[in-house]
C-alpha cells in the first residue's frame, strides 16, 4: 500500500481502488481500518477511490502519543494526505464516525473541500447526534424479520453497556437494511478492523468545539450530500435532515431500506446516488 508521513512524523497507509477523479474516503468505527469500505459498492467504476487506514488502523502505524487519536487531532492527517496527493481540493466522503473528522477538516480547511458525501455519518462535530432512544426506534422496525426475538435483547444490552461477545455478534443484523449473504460476509470481514483503545479516544473531551465548527462553516460553499439510511439508527434520518440543515449547501437523500451500510444493502442504488452527486 502507498504511504506517506502525517506531520508528527506517524506512517499512514492507503489504497487506491478504481480509475478516475480522486474521491478521498474516510472510514468510521470510529477507528475501523478501511478495509470494510470495499469499493463501496462498485463506486470505484465512477471514481478513483483513496481509501485511509486512519492511525493505528490497518497498515497504518501506530503514533507514539496515544492522545493523537483524538478526532480534532486527526484532521492534519487528511490535509496531509491532499498534500501528498498533490491536490488543490478534494471530494471527500466519510462514513459513520468518520463523519465528525471530515466536518472538522471542513471547518479547518473550508477552501480545500469541493465536496463531502457524509454515508450514515455522525456530526458531534456540529452538535448533534444520535441516541439510544433512536437506535430502539430504528430497530423496532424489523420487528417482522425471523431473527428480531432472538436479537432483540441482545441489541438493547449493546447500547446499554452491558453486551457481552455474543450479544454483539446476535445484534449485528440491525446493523444492516437487509440480512442476507451479502450482509453476513461483509459482517464476518469487519472482525478485529477496529482499534478499540484508539476508539475510546476519539471523542474525548475536547475533541469538539459545535459552536465554533458552526461558526466556520456558516458561510461554506461546498456541495455536501448527507445520505441516510431508511432503516438506520445512526443517524435516523430526521437526525440527518437536522445536520443538513446546518449545512449551507446541503441536500439529503434517503436511501430505501437501507441499514448503517447502504453500499452492501442496495449497491446500484447508493453508487447512482453518489455519483449523480458527485457529477
Amino acid at each position: 500500500m502507498p504511504a506517506f508521513t502525517a506531520p508528527d512524523g506517524t506512517r499512514l497507509a492507503y489504497r487506491v481502488v478504481g480509475e478516475g477523479e480522486p474521491l478521498i474516503c474516510l472510514p468510521g468505527g470510529p477507528m475501523r481500518a478501511s478495509a470494510y469500505l470495499g469499493d463501496l459498492g462498485g463506486l470505484s467504476k465512477r471514481r478513483r477511490l483513496v481509501l485511509l487506514d486512519l492511525r493505528g488502523t490497518g497498515d497504518s502505524d501506530a503514533p507514539a502519543d496515544p492522545s493523537t487519536y483524538r478526532c480534532d487531532r486527526q484532521v492534519d492527517d487528511v490535509e496531509a494526505l491532499r498534500v501528498r496527493l498533490r491536490l488543490e481540493s478534494v471530494d471527500l466522503l466519510a462514513h459513520s464516525a468518520a463523519g465528525d473528522l471530515a466536518l472538522l477538516y471542513a471547518a479547518r480547511h473550508p477552501w480545500r473541500v469541493r465536496t463531502l458525501t457524509m454515508v450514515t455519518a455522525r456530526a458531534r462535530a456540529l452538535g448533534v447526534d444520535f441516541t439510544t432512544e433512536h437506535r430502539l426506534e430504528a430497530a423496532a422496525l424489523r420487528v417482522d424479520e425471523p431473527w428480531f426475538a432472538s436479537a432483540r435483547d441482545a441489541y438493547g444490552r449493546v447500547w446499554d453497556g452491558t453486551a457481552t461477545d455474543a450479544d454483539f455478534d446476535a445484534a449485528v443484523p440491525f446493523f444492516y437494511g437487509r440480512w442476507d449473504t451479502a450482509a453476513e460476509a461483509h459482517a464476518a470481514g469487519e472482525v478485529e478492523q477496529t482499534n478499540e483503545a484508539a476508539a475510546d479516544v476519539y471523542a474525548s473531551p475536547g475533541a469538539f468545539d459545535p459552536a465554533a465548527a458552526r461558526a466556520a462553516l456558516a458561510g461554506w460553499d461546498a456541495r455536501v450530500l448527507v445520505l441516510a439510511g431508511e432503516r438506520d439508527g445512526g443517524p435516523r434520518p430526521r437526525v440527518a435532515a437536522a445536520v443538513a440543515e446546518l449545512l449551507p449547501h446541503a441536500e439529503l437523500a434517503v436511501q430505501e431500506g437501507a441499514g448503517h451500510f447502504p453500499w452492501v444493502d442496495d449497491p446500484d442504488r447508493f453508487t447512482r446516488t453518489v455519483a449523480s452527486f458527485l457529477g
